[in-house]
């Protein structure tokens, strides 16, 4: 059986999630506290972090990795180009999802609104939070601005690009953290991606503690 240890919140383990959703591969959730780890959790990461795939005998960590790994052994559907260049694209707007923008916006408003709530680290700290809500306007319209050059944000087809920034984008829209009026094309996109049949499990998490918002599970928001 094909583990993933995850925390539902984690735009990591989101994108593996959807990757795996996408590829039709079953897959056993367990649900993981990285910040409690065990000994066991060590051995399977010592970085302690999540995700963690269990898969054809091996231990994965690292999302884009994790991703690779199963575009080379899944290869259909593809989401990855066959054209170097426009593989170097994708990768490059996973990176910056999982860098920049999770540095600037997921960090500063999913973190503290949430996980240091789950993880007793005390309260939200009003000046990160601001930071990532004011980030977050140059973020979609940094989207808003590939999006009209391009069907997908890498390019004509869904690739890991798309599920990169729709699995940040779920975790903020968890906690009605996304302006989707900023941007009717960002909105549109989002729409689509969520509308996938690999999104329905992201769209059934519960955080306890946290309720979804109406809209968050609703293909017509």
């Amino acid at each position: 059986m094909t583990r993933l240890y995850h925390f539902a919140l984690s735009p990591f383990c989101r994108k593996v999630r959807l990757v795996l959703a996408e590829k039709k591969i079953d897959v056993e959730l367990i649900e993981e506290k990285y910040w409690e780890p065990s000994n066991e959790f060590m051995r399977r990461n010592p970085a302690a972090k999540v995700p963690i795939l269990k898969i054809d005998g091996l231990h994965m960590s690292e999302s884009q990795a994790i991703c690779e790994y199963l575009e080379e052994t899944v290869p259909t559907p593809a989401l990855m180009p066959k054209d170097a260049k426009a593989r170097a694209e994708v990768r490059r707007l996973c990176s910056w999802f999982d860098d920049k923008f999770h540095q600037e916006v997921t960090s500063k408003l999913v973190y503290e609104r949430v996980n240091k709530k789950i993880m007793r680290g005390g309260y939200p700290d009003g000046k990160s939070v601001k930071t990532g809500a004011q980030k977050i306007k140059f973020h979609i319209d940094y989207m808003a601005w590939l999006l009209d050059h391009r069907r997908w944000l890498a390019g004509d087809s869904i690739t890991l690009a798309d599920f990169s920034a729709a699995a940040h984008l779920s975790c903020l829209d968890y906690i009605s953290d996304v302006d989707w009026n900023r941007s009717p094309i960002v909105k549109d996109w989002y729409a689509k991606i969520k509308s996938r049949p690999a999104f329905r499990s992201v769209l059934a998490d519960q955080v306890p503690g946290f309720l979804q918002p109406p809209h968050y599970s609703n293909l017509d928001f």
